[in-house]
């Protein structure tokens, strides 16, 4: 068994505590359902958010999924890169698993897919 990493983004429409917890949670579900994960296989969570974002911590949106109250994880902000994708948040979840890195699934949400229309999934 390896470790991999699995890479999403979604946006949110306003700096909201809310919208930051909502759009989380949707995007870190959408990840479990589509890599059929168990919490018990997670080794850790990075999320990220660009520096217009600062209402909320995303982890808390995490933590309130059942069992995920002992996953390790972080939060930070990411560079300001001039041009970047406003409102941005963005995950990588190492996942210890027996999956090759071209079978996993990484979810692009909202504007975010054109983050990476390559992986963004229909």
């Amino acid at each position: 068994m390896k470790v991999r990493g699995i890479r999403g983004a979604t946006t949110v429409s306003a700096d909201t505590s809310e919208d930051i917890f909502t759009a989380t949670k949707e995007l870190i579900e959408e990840i479990i359902r589509l890599n059929d994960i168990e919490v018990d296989d997670v080794a850790s969570v990075l999320l990220t958010l660009t520096p217009d974002l600062s209402a909320a911590f995303p982890a808390r949106a995490v933590r309130s999924l059942p069992g995920w109250q002992w996953v390790p994880l972080m939060c930070a902000q990411e560079i300001g890169v001039p041009d970047a994708l406003p409102r941005s948040i963005r995950v990588l979840l190492h996942v210890n698993t027996d999956k090759k890195q071209e079978e996993l699934v990484h979810a692009y949400l909202g504007e975010a897919v054109q983050l990476r229309p390559d992986l963004a999934k229909d």
